[in-house]
């Protein structure tokens, strides 16, 4: 299977047939497939992604990664954020982490002339929103709201970026930087339901932190009420 895998081509329609010592031998699959069972399987590649260049080139050296263009960086840090990507769909968090980080250590360690400098922001900014994102699927929010920070710095009106550092303040019970971040994420996106949504959550945990606050200070007061001063409550 996994040659007959490696000789297609994306989006290609094949059909292999296997004798049975090359799919379930003497034993078979009871009860679908009998023993001795020459078997016909159709396989259809939707995609795939190759991490072999990717590899070999994070194996280099820093000063042997420098000595190639720009273009096969760019290339290399792409494929780094797709493989973050599949392994954030499939919930490991922890290793998106991790190649997420590689191609940022690429794009950063990487130095390019002026005109060229753009091209690199560019495929940084949707390193860091993936990475303020997964932190957040991590429930560390104060990591996940420097990476929207430096998103910002390179696109100030990124409406994801201010989303996510919204998110990542509300976590922290800091209500109003997360009110400052949601707002101007909603002036950039007026009808996003994530935003709205948000400023929603946000006014209702508000809510929930007045009335917490009102309670403590009523409980304070009482006990000075009763006769103890405010130093022994």
């Amino acid at each position: 299977m996994e040659l007959g895998l490696l000789s297609m081509r994306r989006g290609e329609l094949a059909r292999f047939l296997f004798k049975p010592n090359y799919a379930y031998g003497t034993l078979g699959c009871p009860p679908l497939i009998p023993p001795n069972t020459t078997v016909l399987f159709e396989i259809e590649l939707l995609d795939f992604l190759d991490s072999a260049e990717s590899d070999k080139f994070c194996a280099l050296s820093a000063e042997q990664q420098d000595q190639y263009p720009l273009q096969k960086v760019l290339k290399v840090a792409a494929t780094e954020r797709e493989f973050g990507n599949y392994l954030f769909r499939q919930n490991r968090f922890c290793d998106a982490e991790v190649r997420y980080k590689r191609a940022l250590l690429l794009l950063r360690r990487r130095s390019a002339p002026s005109e060229a400098q753009h091209l690199v922001e560019a495929a940084k900014l949707p390193v860091l929103l993936n990475l303020s994102f997964t932190y957040l699927k991590l429930d560390r929010p104060t990591i996940a709201l420097r990476y929207g920070e430096q998103a910002l710095i390179i696109d100030q009106k990124n409406a994801k970026a201010l989303f996510r550092c919204g998110q990542a303040c509300l976590l922290l019970t800091e209500y109003q930087k997360a009110r400052d971040f949601l707002v101007r994420a909603q002036r950039e996106q007026p009808f996003n339901h994530d935003i709205n949504n948000e400023l929603k959550k946000l006014a209702s945990d508000y809510r929930d932190y007045v009335d917490k606050e009102k309670e403590m200070w009523h409980r304070m007061f009482a006990r000075c009420g009763d006769g103890s001063t405010a130093g022994e409550s």
